[in-house]
């Protein structure tokens, strides 16, 4: 699990939880989240990399790893 703290210096929370949180994206990101919210096995408290093993699990499209190069983007911005 990949925390660390964030830009103000607290603690990141981690990615899965994070990603949960973005219920306003729109794009595949979005199209992620919505599918991370309706799967009860998915990585709540794991990193992205957690996040792309249970994807490969479940034989996801390409589009949803591309979605989660983005978001781990903008959350390791956060």
């Amino acid at each position: 699990m990949q925390t660390g703290l964030d830009r103000y210096g607290e603690p990141r929370p981690a990615f899965g939880a994070w990603l949960l949180q973005q219920v306003d994206r729109e794009g595949p990101v979005g199209e992620l989240v919505a599918a991370a919210k309706a799967d009860r096995r998915f990585p709540r408290a794991g990193g992205p990399d957690d996040v792309r093993k249970h994807l490969n699990d479940m034989q996801a499209s390409g589009e949803m790893f591309e979605a989660v190069d983005d978001a781990e983007i903008d959350w390791c911005c956060y």
